[in-house]
């Protein structure tokens, strides 16, 4: 049975109303499912929130965040959301938009009011990358979360130095509802040792999501330690590192459930505990140029007509950053000149948080990029997938989260470039 404070029990107990004692309960059953023996307090400045969309299915949800707000049980900490599903700029059907209106996300809109009234950081605080420095909930080192996002969990725990479990969701909003959270896991230092090393030995630098994936696929939940990559990636964590990483951990989270991972000489930990991060018996992992290929060649090809001529393509599964905005409006231009073309042969789509979009569109890179085509967009690329109809398209992407998770078809960036910019395979 779980120790709780005095305090802790009082809550339990109902001294601060029925509500907050049901919430937590369910803290409490929840960390005992776990073996966590006590609560600890959350001491991030905000929360992050994975359910940011209003799924017509998820009437308990609503009627739940009803009953919070209600009672004033209402967040300790103002939260981030994940993003949007919709947006009109991103291309599709008139079958598409009546599915997705009135099928799947028409309770958006009273969903939002429900976050607002929660304690949403402020109006468009949605996007799967609330860490980035535009958005403004960037955890510090130590601090203790309660997310659920998987791809803002791993940053958050091996980038940052921040401990928080990969919870689920609605568990996220309890727990900074409640102001604590079970203790147990990678909140614990036995259980941030990396049970794994992971060498690598390639001739080149490895594409982060290919990579991410093929370290997911192989460790599963456990923690690896990465040797070798900072060769790769440098020892600094600057904002070229920082994408690499981003990338790389959403692919470990979503291809396997990686909630956290260490780089030598580069990751916080890492840097300060060295190997002795590494736990006794750790297992070994060898990836070189010839596991990488082995990897990519066997993701399965879904589509319906494995040769269909793609007709969109979704990059920023995470979010992507200010600079692969930048970044990738030079390549887009380098490969449209190349190719003698002057806008996109694809329906090309760009995926960004709106504060990040907000200061791209300060740049003179914005009218460039919308020049060659590509749209930018605040939205879910995953959310976008699940509608059936959409499901059904012979989508491409480079994000290996969002191959995982839907229909859509994995290639490296060089080959999206190729594609989108010259057309062909």
């Amino acid at each position: 049975m779980m120790e709780l404070t005095e305090k802790q029990q009082q809550i339990l107990n109902g001294a601060e109303g029925e509500t907050m004692a049901k919430v937590m309960k369910t803290l409490v059953k929840y960390g005992e499912i776990f073996g966590a023996t006590k609560l600890v307090p959350v001491t991030g400045e905000h929360n992050h929130l994975v359910t940011s969309f209003g799924l017509k299915a998820l009437g308990p949800v609503y009627a739940l965040m009803d009953q919070l707000i209600e009672a004033g049980a209402v967040s300790k900490q103002t939260f981030s959301a994940d993003p949007r599903p919709l947006d009109k700029n991103v291309p599709s059907s008139f079958l598409q938009d009546f599915i997705f209106k009135n099928f799947m996300y028409s309770k958006q809109d009273f969903y939002e009011g429900q976050l607002n009234k929660l304690g949403l950081m402020e109006k468009d605080a949605f996007t799967c990358t609330c860490y980035m420095d535009q958005v403004g909930n960037k955890p510090n080192k130590g601090d203790v979360l309660s997310w659920a996002e998987s791809s803002a969990v791993v940053y958050a725990n091996s980038v940052l130095g921040a401990r928080c479990n990969r919870n689920s969701g609605i568990m996220d909003i309890m727990g900074s509802i409640v102001g604590y959270v079970p203790y147990f896991g990678l909140l614990t230092d036995e259980g941030r040792k990396a049970t794994w090393v992971v060498e690598i030995k390639t001739t080149k630098k490895p594409e982060a999501q290919l990579l991410g994936s093929a370290i997911g696929m192989k460790v599963m939940e456990e923690v690896p330690y990465i040797r070798g990559l900072d060769q790769w990636i440098g020892t600094e964590l600057n904002d070229a590192a920082c994408t690499y990483l981003k990338d790389m951990g959403a692919a470990t989270a979503s291809n396997g459930a990686v909630g956290l991972y260490h780089v030598a000489n580069l990751t916080p930990e890492a840097v300060e505990q060295g190997e002795s991060i590494i736990a006794e018996n750790a297992k070994v992992y060898v990836i070189d140029d010839a596991e990488l290929q082995r990897v990519y060649d066997n993701y399965p090809i879904i589509w319906k007509n494995k040769d269909a001529k793609p007709k969109l393509c979704f990059m920023g599964c995470p979010h992507m950053s200010l600079q692969q905005l930048k970044d990738w409006t030079d390549k887009v231009e380098a490969g449209l000149k190349e190719a003698g073309n002057s806008k996109v042969v694809i329906p090309t789509v760009f995926t960004a948080a709106p504060a990040v979009l907000k200061e791209f569109e300060a740049t003179p890179y914005a009218a460039r990029l919308k020049a060659t085509g590509v749209i930018t967009s605040y939205i879910c690329p995953l959310m976008y997938m699940n509608n059936p109809l959409a499901g059904k398209m012979p989508v491409i992407t480079s994000s290996n989260k969002l191959r995982t998770y839907t229909t859509a078809r994995y290639y490296t960036d060089d080959e999206i470039l190729m594609q989108i910019t010259k057309g062909g395979k």
